[in-house]
């Protein structure tokens, strides 16, 4: 293989950790306060706003029915306002990131959902506001699930970006579309399947690491 074949595999490979890094922090960003919303604004919740929930729930469901595919084109217009372009890293990563945040809600929201409700009604009884519920008592003991919700967040990043690389979005999957699939070189598409199963593999385990630092029970 030759040299210059390794610097494009090189480039396709940081560029896909680039889209996922970018992508990966600011859906946890906008992601995790919004599953916490979700949690608290529910009825009999901390914070009960039954309107807010509803409205909230809707627009996340319907961020989480849309294909990534289907997104990425969808918001091409919005894609190219914010970066000036719709091709590339730096594109890709607007529907990647739209495309996580409703992902990385629910299962925040579901990790919320394991906490045992007499720590919050234990909370309640000693004068505790709502505020120092969520960020003393939620989160906290939400804190393993979070981890695992992040780490299922960024390896279902790593596979949308190479589905982004595939109409253009550059990475691992603009380099196994355009020098192993169009041009017939399986040695490609095998060298790039590889290294997104060592990403996924390395993503996961890092995560499992992170849960199992945080269990304090």
């Amino acid at each position: 293989m030759s040299s210059a074949m390794l610097e494009l595999i090189l480039e396709a490979t940081l560029d896909t950790l680039y889209m996922v890094a970018i992508s990966g922090v600011i859906s946890a960003l906008v992601g995790i306060p919004l599953g916490v919303l979700l949690y608290v604004t529910r009825p009999g919740q901390v914070l009960a706003q039954p309107a807010l929930n509803g409205a909230l729930g809707i627009i996340t469901n319907i961020g989480r029915s849309i294909p990534f595919i289907i997104l990425m084109v969808a918001i091409i217009p919005f894609t190219r306002m914010l970066v000036g372009t719709s091709i590339g890293t730096n594109a890709a990563a607007v529907p990647l990131t739209i495309a996580a945040i409703p992902f990385i809600a629910r299962l925040v929201e579901g990790a919320l959902n394991e906490i045992n409700p007499g720590l919050v009604e234990a909370a309640q009884s000693m004068g505790a506001t709502p505020w120092q519920i969520i960020l003393k008592v939620l989160l906290p003991e939400a804190r393993g699930g979070i981890f695992t919700a992040l780490t299922v967040t960024i390896v279902t990043l790593v596979s949308y970006s190479a589905m982004a690389g595939a109409v253009g979005g550059g990475g691992l999957g603009d380099l196994g579309i355009r020098y192993g699939y169009n041009r017939f070189n399986p040695t490609i598409m095998l060298i790039t399947v590889a290294i997104l199963v060592v990403m996924v593999q390395g993503f996961q385990s890092l995560g499992d690491y992170l849960v199992r630092k945080s269990d304090h029970k």
